[in-house]
């Protein structure tokens, strides 16, 4: 099947330029890096943001406030519907959601959420879930669902 992503067109491909392979490659002599100056030698260049020496203007301009982006707390986000697909009746534990392949790669060590998406008719046992949305805790307690939280050994 032809998508975006493997469709194939006359001259969607070129050769790698190799520079500095000599004259016949066409980037021989100065490699395409001009004559001398600063960004012809090696480990040439300036450094981000530079201008020239003028004061740069991330020096310039005024810091103020506070951002507490560094500090946020992401979650692994799981929905109702996606849990009501894959369990039956079991308990939802981290461990549960990892074997499921609800869980994958960097989810597996952040915090859980659960978030109320679909129609959900299904009694589970959450064990240590982080946090739930209003709806989704809702949904829970009506299909007869049970949110525990125990000691971690």
């Amino acid at each position: 099947m032809l998508t975006l992503n493997n469709l194939k067109s006359p001259g969607s491909t070129r050769n790698t330029k190799r520079i500095g392979r000599g004259q016949g490659s066409g980037w021989g002599t100065q490699a395409g890096k001009g004559h001398k100056g600063q960004k012809a030698r090696a480990g040439g260049g300036v450094m981000l943001g530079f201008e020239g020496g003028q004061m740069p203007i991330y020096r310039r301009l005024p810091k103020r406030g506070f951002s507490n982006a560094p500090f946020k707390t992401e979650y692994a986000i799981v929905t109702l519907n996606q849990l009501a697909a894959k369990f039956s009746g079991e308990e939802v534990t981290r461990e549960a959601l990892v074997a499921k392949g609800l869980l994958a790669g960097r989810n597996k060590s952040l915090p859980i959420k659960i978030l109320s998406k679909g129609d959900y008719n299904v009694a589970l046992t959450f064990v240590n879930i982080a946090k739930f949305s209003k709806s989704a805790q809702e949904a829970i307690e009506k299909a007869g669902g049970k949110i525990e939280k125990r000691e971690v050994k």
